[in-house]
């Protein structure tokens, strides 16, 4: 029987520190829902905006693999693992924080916002040694296809992660449609609209919605207009 929830975009949590604009899907912060604590292993999925040349100072993370995908803008990274990085839209950010790491986010540029998705999965182990990579994508790769930009296997297309996910984007023409399967029967999908209509099985999304779907085989997607989405394949059992 096929279960699902919905998270309409006004529906998030939502936090105005003046220099940063933060959306919340899940339960962050001071945004505190008890139905909407994680969808599976996915535990954050937040989508800033941060003013030019301001950020997160030197902050810590354990036991939890993050993925920073920006939008627009570029973001400065410092960790205490000694790397030093600037991440660029078309880019892809992946720590695994293991024992335990710091680091620092900051708007690369003075002039102009960055915008950026991060997420949080839960891991299937605990207490490894932390690690950080990230990668450039070809984004002609997700022009009317999935694109995949995350697994549990280093030899695979995209950023690993000690997790049983799988991520994919696409950019989808107005009309276009697709159908995905599902990696592991035990997993659920997770898609975020980033821009545009988009029609997930019987479901209507627009921009900055979320739609969670699971105990299904696979999904028919829908572009109804031009659409961007992101789609999170992730455990259901943690």
């Amino acid at each position: 029987m096929e279960n699902s929830v919905l998270h309409k975009a006004a529906t998030r949590g939502a936090a105005d520190h003046g220099w940063l604009n933060a959306k919340h899907t899940f339960s962050f912060a001071n945004y505190y829902v008890q139905e909407r604590i994680h969808f599976g292993a996915l535990r954050v999925l937040n989508d800033d905006t941060i003013a030019g040349g301001m950020g997160f100072g030197k902050h810590p993370h354990d036991n939890m693999e993050i993925i920073t995908i920006p939008l627009e803008g570029d973001i400065e990274h410092q960790d205490s693992m000694g790397n030093k990085a600037v991440i660029s839209q078309g880019q892809v950010q992946v720590m695994s924080a293991g024992t335990g790491i710091q680091h620092s986010e900051y708007n690369h540029n003075q002039d102009a916002p960055l915008k950026l998705l991060q997420i949080w999965l839960f891991p299937n182990k605990k207490g490894v040694v932390p690690r950080y990579d990230q990668i450039t994508l070809d984004l002609a790769d997700r022009h009317n296809k999935l694109q995949q930009i995350l697994s549990p296997n280093p030899e695979d297309a995209g950023v690993w992660i000690h997790q049983n996910a799988w991520f994919h984007l696409g950019n989808f023409d107005k009309g276009v449609e697709t159908i995905y399967d599902f990696k592991a029967k035990e997993n659920g999908l997770y898609v975020f609209v980033i821009k545009g209509q988009v029609q997930m099985n019987d479901q209507l999304l627009n921009t900055r919605d979320g739609y969670g779907i699971w105990d299904v085989s696979q999904v028919k997607i829908v572009a109804l207009t031009d659409a961007e989405f992101l789609l999170m394949e992730v455990p259901m059992i943690v």
